[in-house]
């Protein structure tokens, strides 16, 4: 189990990172959240046809798990209009009712009972962020973007856990780029009519950077998350995403100077944030099997050892 925290803090520390690519590359947030996945999903794929050990599932699993891979494509998109609208801080910070979202949808989706303590501590969280809301009108709609990209992180969370059971973490991680490439393909003639620009190619140094986020930032962290989400409960996971926030805003004050952005109003949210995070660590719950998610999982034959490709 240390080890598997460990993933998970680690996993976490890059996604506190991935909100400065927002301010960075110059696209807007659909062309950013499509270029990302286009990216990751092309060198995943690149390596693993080089080792041919590209997975292979059943039609239903393939379904299922590029349909959570659509909900990851929607936390980008939601995630990154929040930062565009507001500021990498904004974002991040946002992404602390995670939590909040998974006390809500985990009972309901595994069928176990609501845990009063988790909804109480998470409610902190809540009253942070009304807090900035209230009084930094200015970001208001950025904020709006956030909430909902972290329910949409809640989802991804716990859909990918009760989905995942029992396949390893890179088949899971190589269809739901597919899904997630495969929703943004389809969805950015839309996007693009409601919201034309006047290029679609990246500049030069857009490449790299979007390359930079694919391959470390995505990939990377990713691999990392699922194979902690397969061992812990989707609370615990989605209660150490709270962190991201804390680095997320380091490395916006540090790397881009929002320090002068953000009012007294931010900080007082974020001690609620912050406390929300301290009282929940408190009480760790015992992890639950993946394999008892659900009768239907439990009854269902192992995979072909063919489809499992380890990270090494």
């Amino acid at each position: 189990m240390k080890t598997d925290l460990i993933k998970l803090h680690t996993s976490v520390l890059l996604a506190g990172f991935t909100g400065l690519f927002g301010s960075i590359i110059a696209l807007n947030e659909g062309l950013l959240v499509w270029y990302r996945v286009l990216i990751s999903f092309l060198v995943l794929y690149a390596g693993l046809l080089f080792v041919n050990k590209v997975p292979q599932v059943n039609k239903s699993d393939f379904f299922k798990i590029t349909g959570v891979g659509m909900l990851l494509a929607l936390h980008f998109l939601f995630f990154y209009g929040s930062i565009k609208y507001a500021n990498v801080a904004i974002g991040v910070v946002c992404y602390s009712l995670v939590g909040f979202f998974a006390c809500i949808f985990e009972p309901m989706i595994v069928r176990r009972k609501f845990n009063k303590k988790e909804l109480l501590y998470s409610l902190l969280a809540v009253a942070g962020i009304l807090l900035i809301f209230n009084f930094d009108t200015s970001f208001r709609f950025g904020i709006i973007l956030g909430v909902i990209a972290s329910s949409f992180g809640a989802l991804f969370n716990i859909m990918n856990k009760v989905v995942g059971a029992q396949k390893s973490s890179l088949t899971m991680v190589f269809y739901e780029f597919a899904g997630a490439l495969g929703f943004m393909t389809a969805l950015m003639p839309v996007y693009l009519l409601f919201n034309p620009v006047a290029t679609i190619v990246p500049s030069l140094s857009d490449w790299g950077w979007l390359f930079v986020l694919a391959i470390v930032f995505t990939i990377g962290q990713y691999v990392l998350h699922i194979q902690a989400l397969q061992s812990l409960s989707a609370f615990t996971v989605s209660l150490s995403g709270n962190l991201e926030p804390l680095y997320g805003i380091a490395a916006a004050i540090l790397f881009l100077g929002e320090a002068q952005q953000l009012g007294l109003a931010f900080w007082a949210g974020m001690f609620f944030i912050v406390s929300s995070v301290v009282l929940q660590s408190l009480p760790v719950r015992p992890v639950v099997p993946v394999r008892k998610i659900s009768q239907y999982q439990a009854r269902k034959p192992k995979e072909d050892s063919r489809t499992h490709c380890q990270v090494v």
